[in-house]
């Protein structure tokens, strides 16, 4: 296809659950009807019971035809929630959403953009400035490399994406199983085997997100449940020859360093002073 008739339709993938609020949601969601690349349809997948106003809210959404609510009455955790999600998208192309986060509004413009430049991309990605409370309160910058040699080189020992502001082809998503559950790591995990089918990826490096976090972002990626669900993962790679012995074994001890010898409650300052500008 023409670069100049290139203008795919855009799905949005999003989840919500007990702790979500009706007024972050409806925030995130104004970001994503406010685009100026507008997106066709917008995937809720509500992760069961909500409280009485956000169940509301999503009642009103229910009635614009932009919106698909998708309902579950039990809560079977995020990665699981994303996969019967995107059974509901309906286009070629998927763009994930938090359901307490904003997007500025040439977010999917510019990463359409981006793959009308380069037909071979499979998933695009952003910065995006952390924020607590208000968007006033930043709390620092969530900087991802650019190319797609630097995000498979983060890959092997970090998330290289901010998994909230991530645009893919569904066809590139579903080539690699799709979202599967992985403790605390879902996101991590599906990039990882889009890697292993070929994928390729980029960043924009612009911050195109504003992420809401809390006291306990940092803090709760924290204990010995964490560490082995991070090991396992590590040795994933290492069984498909995306790492090797020693980058395994250097990796899991500084993974086992900072998610379980270091006190939580340095957790937010170590991730403040080496995880982020």
């Amino acid at each position: 296809m023409e670069k100049e008739n290139f203008t795919p339709s855009i799905s949005v993938l999003s989840s919500v659950y007990i702790n979500d609020k009706a007024k972050d949601v409806k925030e995130a969601f104004d970001s994503i009807v406010n685009q100026t690349y507008a997106p066709k349809q917008i995937v809720i997948v509500r992760d069961g019971a909500v409280s009485e106003e956000l169940q509301n809210l999503l009642n009103e959404y229910k009635k614009d035809p932009l919106f698909t609510i998708v309902e579950r009455e039990n809560n079977l955790g995020l990665g699981k929630t994303l996969n019967e999600g995107t059974n509901y998208c309906k286009f070629d192309f998927i763009a994930r959403m938090d359901s307490d986060d904003i997007a500025l509004p040439t977010r999917f413009e510019k990463q359409i953009e981006c793959f009308k430049d380069d037909p071979a991309l499979s998933l695009v990605g952003t910065n995006g400035v952390e924020f607590v409370n208000t968007l006033e309160n930043t709390a620092g910058v969530k900087a991802v490399p650019e190319t797609d040699a630097e995000i498979k080189k983060m890959m092997k020992s970090r998330c290289p994406f901010c998994h909230m502001s991530v645009m893919m082809k569904k066809q590139a998503l579903l080539d690699a199983g799709g979202y599967q559950d992985w403790f605390y790591a879902e996101d991590w995990y599906l990039w990882i085997r889009m890697a292993l089918t070929g994928a390729k990826f980029k960043n924009i490096q612009e911050n195109l997100m504003q992420i809401r976090i809390n006291e306990d972002t940092y803090a709760r990626r924290h204990g010995m449940k964490y560490y082995k669900s991070i090991k396992n993962l590590l040795k994933f790679m290492k069984q498909n020859k995306m790492i090797s012995h020693f980058e395994y074994f250097k990796a899991c001890v500084q993974r086992f360093v900072g998610h379980v010898l270091v006190p939580r409650r340095f957790k937010a300052r170590l991730y403040k002073r080496f995880m982020r500008k």
